[in-house]
C-alpha cells in the first residue's frame, strides 16, 4: 500500500476542488496513483471533480513570434516564478522563438546547436544560468510555415495560443483567445483523441454503475440496460461538445458557437496550437522541516 502524503492530498484537491476527506479516500482506494484518483473522484463526486483546471506547478514562459506566414511558439523553463519575470530570460525566450521560425530546427537538439553572434544556443543557455544563478532548460517549441494565416494570443507569457486561419483577423485573435480562455483539445468532436472518448465513457459506466447499486440499496428498481446505455452515451456526447473548439459556446457570446462566430465572420480555422507553461510538469516539493533536520544530520556526520 502506498504512502498518501498530505502534499498528495492537496495536489489532488487542487486538481479536482473536491472535499480533502474525499480526495485522500479516493488516493488511498487507488493505491496514490493520482490519475486513478482524480478518476474515482469524478466517478462519486460526478462532473464537479473535473471542473477546476489542474495547477501547473513549474515555471517558465511561453513565447511567440510570427512573420507573415510563418511562426514559431517555444517553451522556456526554469526553477521560479522570479527568473520567469528576469528580462535577460524573456529576451532569450524571444531570440529562440524568433530563431525557430526562420532557421526551422528538427527539435530541441538542433535549436541547441544553432548559433547566435558566433555562439551557440546552449553556449548562451550556460551563460543565462550563470549570470542568473538558477537552471533553465528549452522544453518544446512548434513551427508554423505554409498558406495560411497566423493570429496568437499571450496571456502574460503563460498561456500560449496560434490560430492557423484564412479569413478576419479579428475574428481569428477572438478564437485565440477564446482557446486560452476554455482550452479545448481538438477542433470538432471527430477530432477528439479515442483514448479520452474511451476515458470519459468508462468514468460514465462507473457512475451509471454506482447509481444502480446506490438504487438497489435503497429498495429502488435500478434504470434498464438501454435507458443506462443512452445515460452513458449522452454524457459522452456532452462531452465531445465541451471540449472541442467548434461547439464551445463562444467566450465573447455565449449565444453562439465558436463555429456560428466564424461563419459570420467569412473565416475558417484549420487548426490550433495551446501552450500551458509546465503543462504535465510535476514540480518537486520540499517539506523545509525536513531539509533542515537533513542538513543537520548530514553535518553531524561529517
Amino acid at each position: 500500500m502506498a504512502a498518501i502524503t498530505a502534499s498528495m492530498v492537496a495536489e489532488l484537491r487542487a486538481k479536482t476542488d473536491a472535499p480533502m476527506m474525499e480526495c485522500k479516500k479516493a488516493l488511498t482506494e487507488a493505491d496514490g496513483d493520482m490519475a486513478r484518483a482524480e478518476e474515482l473522484l469524478r466517478v462519486k463526486l460526478g462532473s464537479k471533480a473535473s471542473k477546476a483546471a489542474s495547477r501547473v506547478t513549474a515555471e517558465g514562459i511561453i513565447a511567440i513570434h510570427i512573420a507573415g506566414n510563418t511562426g514559431a511558439m517555444v517553451e522556456i523553463n526554469c526553477e521560479t516564478d522570479f527568473v520567469a519575470k528576469n528580462d535577460d530570460f524573456l529576451a532569450f525566450g524571444k531570440t529562440l522563438a524568433q530563431l525557430v521560425a526562420e532557421r526551422n530546427p528538427a527539435d530541441v537538439a538542433a535549436l541547441a546547436a544553432l548559433e547566435i553572434d558566433g555562439a551557440s544556443v546552449e553556449a548562451r543557455r550556460a551563460v543565462l544560468i550563470g549570470k542568473i544563478g538558477e537552471n533553465m532548460s528549452i522544453r518544446r517549441f512548434k513551427r508554423f510555415a505554409g498558406d495560411a494565416k497566423l493570429a496568437s494570443y499571450l496571456h502574460g507569457t503563460r498561456i500560449g495560443v496560434v490560430v492557423e486561419f484564412d479569413g478576419d483577423e479579428v475574428a481569428a485573435k477572438d478564437v485565440a483567445m477564446h482557446v486560452a480562455a476554455m482550452k479545448p483539445v481538438a477542433l470538432s468532436s471527430a477530432d477528439v483523441p479515442a483514448a479520452l472518448i474511451e476515458s470519459e465513457r468508462s468514468i460514465a459506466t462507473q457512475k451509471a454503475a454506482e447509481d444502480a447499486e446506490k438504487a438497489m440499496a435503497e429498495g429502488k428498481t435500478p434504470q434498464s440496460a438501454d435507458i443506462v446505455a443512452k445515460r452513458v452515451e449522452g454524457s459522452v456526447q456532452k462531452y465531445l461538445k465541451e471540449v472541442s473548439l467548434f461547439n464551445q459556446a463562444f467566450v465573447k457570446n455565449d449565444k453562439q458557437t465558436v463555429e456560428q462566430m466564424l461563419k459570420a465572420a467569412n473565416t475558417t480555422v484549420k487548426g490550433f496550437t495551446l501552450y500551458v507553461v509546465g503543462e504535465g510538469i510535476e514540480k518537486k516539493s520540499e517539506n523545509f522541516a525536513d531539509e533542515v533536520a537533513a542538513q543537520m544530520a548530514a553535518a553531524r556526520a561529517s
